[in-house]
């Protein structure tokens, strides 16, 4: 489905500069009045009437005491996906993306409302996530991508869809920094690429395209393959997708599998 139309508002502080050499293509956020345009969707953000009442009513208390403790946060997972495709799946947990600096805030509003430490049931990587869980139900705090590629900064909270969840205000990801996170994850048990290609078919007409080739930096080989794939997929949206320059820019200044998944499974480091 696509955006109705668009409405602004005045944001100086998010304005960017749109010339990337990189992309052939892409479609600017700044008009002329210098203010900000966002879409309008059509496809209902029916999250809260798709999960069971229970889960829904701690991710509600969860959501409410979060806002009120005046922490900035935006939805990610599945949650964002579903708002941007309206393909929904049920996870069982929320991901509330934060700043590294509203980590202590955040794991204390959660132990105000009973929940746990979910370490001591399943040990995780703490450099970039906290976990919480009640029962069945967990809850994701996330400040940096799991493979430490970047940190969590306030665009990622401010520029993406705003949604009413029963009478709840709540940001999900910008579908730019939403793609972003999920190009690194390929894994034999788990790949996002279905899920960036569902989100290209959803958002590529109105995709800010400069700054996500900004944001992917190097790893612009990594976006060209993606982006080739739906091409491929989807040949009559080929002329939504730019031409993103996939040569290799500088050389890697460390191994790349690792960004990808942390264990060793490519054969080609053991050459390296």
């Amino acid at each position: 489905m696509t955006p109705k139309s668009f409405i602004s508002r005045p944001d100086a502080a998010l304005a960017t500069s749109l010339h990337s050499p990189l992309c052939a293509c892409g479609r600017g956020v700044e008009n002329m009045n210098n203010t900000i345009e966002f879409p309008i969707y059509d496809i209902p953000f029916d999250w809260p009437d798709r999960v069971p009442q229970d889960q829904w009513d701690m991710y509600e208390t969860v959501l409410r005491a979060v806002s009120d403790a005046g922490i900035d946060f935006a939805l990610g997972g599945a949650v964002a996906l579903g708002a941007y495709t309206g393909q929904w799946r049920n996870t069982k947990d929320i991901d509330l993306y934060i700043v590294e600096e509203d980590r202590p805030r955040i794991v204390e509003v959660f132990a105000s409302l009973g929940l746990q430490d979910y370490y001591g049931v399943n040990a995780y990587d703490r450099r970039w996530i906290y976990r919480a869980y009640n029962g069945e139900t967990l809850v994701d705090a996330i400040w940096a991508m799991a493979n430490q590629r970047a940190e969590v900064d306030r665009d990622w909270l401010r520029r993406g869809r705003l949604v009413d969840a029963r009478g709840i205000d709540l940001r999900v990801l910008p579908p730019e920094e939403l793609i972003w996170s999920k190009l690194y994850v390929m894994q034999r048990e788990r790949c996002d690429w279905p899920d960036i290609l569902n989100l290209l078919d959803a958002t590529a007409h109105f995709l800010d395209w400069d700054r996500l080739v900004r944001r992917v930096g190097d790893d612009g080989p990594l976006l060209a393959g993606v982006l080739s794939v739906y091409r491929w997929l989807c040949p009559r949206n080929a002329d939504l997708i730019p031409q993103v320059d996939g040569r290799e820019r500088c050389p890697a200044e460390r191994p790349r599998h690792p960004l990808l998944d942390s264990r060793p499974w490519f054969r080609g480091a053991q050459a390296a």
